[in-house]
């Protein structure tokens, strides 16, 4: 993805954010860019001075990227679960960074250790229980393999720490073009 794409959709997810907790109106972008009219998935990620403030995504999408953007900013600055009691508030925005993580679609698994660590971001299932980390979790908290997906596996999937070993567990990887800016940068 080229830079003034990335530039566009950062845009996009600030101001939709800005929208969302101000109370203005809600950007509906339209583009003749095939690769902003792409089929796939994404996260729109924000921070506050580094502590994250919310994350939403999905790995498959039935609209266009710049309109998914749109929809995981509005989720992720509003509807991330873990920060209901903590919404964001228009004083923070000042200090908001917001991270785009455009995905590959998932692949399937067997071998879960051979997810290469800062590259594939993980989606864990079994049962109706499932989680994922994206790419640059791994890195950001320095664990190893094992950690990544154990972590995955009890922090967010609800499942035992080793179910990743599970054959019937599914461990999907996927990579992700991830690029952010401070909110007032953008």
């Amino acid at each position: 993805m080229e830079e003034s794409q990335k530039k566009i959709l950062l845009k996009i997810a600030r101001d939709t954010v800005e929208a969302v907790i101000t109370g203005g109106s809600v950007p509906e972008p339209k583009s003749d860019d095939p690769e902003l009219n792409a089929l796939c998935g994404c996260f729109v990620t924000l921070k506050n001075q580094g502590r994250l403030r919310g994350c939403i995504g999905q790995f498959i999408s039935d609209r266009p990227l710049i309109e998914l953007v749109v929809a995981m900013a509005k989720a992720s600055a509003t509807g991330d679960p873990r920060f209901l009691a903590d919404p964001i508030t228009a004083e923070e925005l000042e200090q908001m960074d917001v991270e785009i993580s455009v995905l590959s679609p998932l692949r399937r698994t067997d071998e879960p250790l051979s997810l290469r660590l800062g590259v594939d971001g993980i989606y864990i299932k079994k049962g109706f229980a499932s989680g994922c980390f994206l790419p640059q979790v791994a890195s950001e908290a320095g664990w190893s393999k094992e950690e990544f997906l154990s972590y995955c596996c009890a922090h967010k999937a609800g499942l035992a720490a080793d179910a990743w070993r599970d054959p019937e567990t599914e461990v999907y990887l996927f990579t992700a073009e991830v690029f952010g800016s401070a909110f007032t940068e953008i």
